[in-house]
């Protein structure tokens, strides 16, 4: 499994991790899938406050027991509780739920207006001083929510962006992801397998073919190939989950990229503003 470095974190994650989104459905195949992911080197577990309220942080938890030295986990908060005093009390809820005495990274999950950015950063500076969290982010931002959370955070403070992005949605690359990269800041890739009907495309079925792989490790070949992204595809099944996690050793060629370009054509990129 490839690891690169997070961000400005100073932390190593594999390059493929694990999504948690919905796995609240099938709890007993959820830990054994994420089980499964981290044997194949997946240390990075992503999870949130909101996913199954709650519950989908206790299976992470009973999923890490025994071996959170193993793994980087990565929590959100909701903006309904991104107030000052409410940040704190979600994050000490999320530590309840995981088990654990930190995070490795602890993101806003998205923005909206009613609540400063101030006041949220102001919490999780606390929570970092505290040794509750190592390092913090946000999630679903655009490019102006980025520009004005480096304002609020101050620079080489926000460690990573986690967006929608896959094949079919690339909308990103014309001016988010240049500019994280940019100002190394990592983006981590949510839903990288879109809505579940990339495997049937046609390109990606010929490459798999060719490479003898699944076409959802090509899907996730081509998002990380830059090297400030991240992928977080979702499986509770085992089997799903470790063939997820071998296509971070595909190696895709020149042709197969210009193949897959022309197949799932990109967004025109936008000039950089400065920070």
């Amino acid at each position: 499994m490839i690891k690169r470095a997070f961000g400005n974190t100073g932390m190593q994650f594999s390059a493929i991790g694990l999504g948690t989104w919905k796995m609240e459905t099938d709890e007993r195949g959820s830990v054994t899938a994420l089980r499964r992911g981290i044997e194949e080197g997946a240390n990075h577990i992503d999870t949130a406050e909101t996913y199954g309220r709650g519950e989908v942080e206790r299976i992470v938890g009973k999923a890490v027991r025994g071996i959170r030295d193993k793994v980087y986990l990565v929590s959100k908060v909701l903006p309904a509780h991104a107030s000052y005093a409410d940040t704190l009390t979600a994050c000490e809820r999320s530590l309840k739920n995981l088990g654990t005495d930190h995070l490795d990274v602890y993101l806003l999950h998205w923005r909206e207006e009613e609540v400063p950015l101030e006041e949220t950063f102001r919490a999780f500076d606390k929570l970092q001083r505290d040794g509750k969290i190592r390092a913090f982010g946000v999630s679903n931002f655009d490019l102006k929510d980025l520009l004005a959370a480096v304002r609020a955070a101050g620079p080489d403070r926000i460690a990573c962006n986690q967006v929608l992005y896959h094949l079919e949605e690339r909308s990103i690359e014309a001016d988010v992801l240049p500019w994280c990269a940019e100002h190394g800041i990592a983006v981590t890739a949510y839903s990288p397998l879109g809505k579940g009907s990339l495997p049937a495309a046609p390109a990606l079925k010929e490459i798999a073919a060719r490479l003898n792989a699944t076409p959802a490790q090509v899907a996730l070949g081509f998002l990380i190939r830059r090297k400030n992204v991240f992928a977080i595809p979702k499986s509770s099944d085992s089997v799903r989950t470790a063939e997820n996690m071998r296509a971070a050793d595909l190696k895709l060629t020149k042709r197969d990229f210009e193949q897959l370009e022309k197949a799932f054509p990109a967004a025109k990129k936008a000039a950089l503003p400065m920070a």
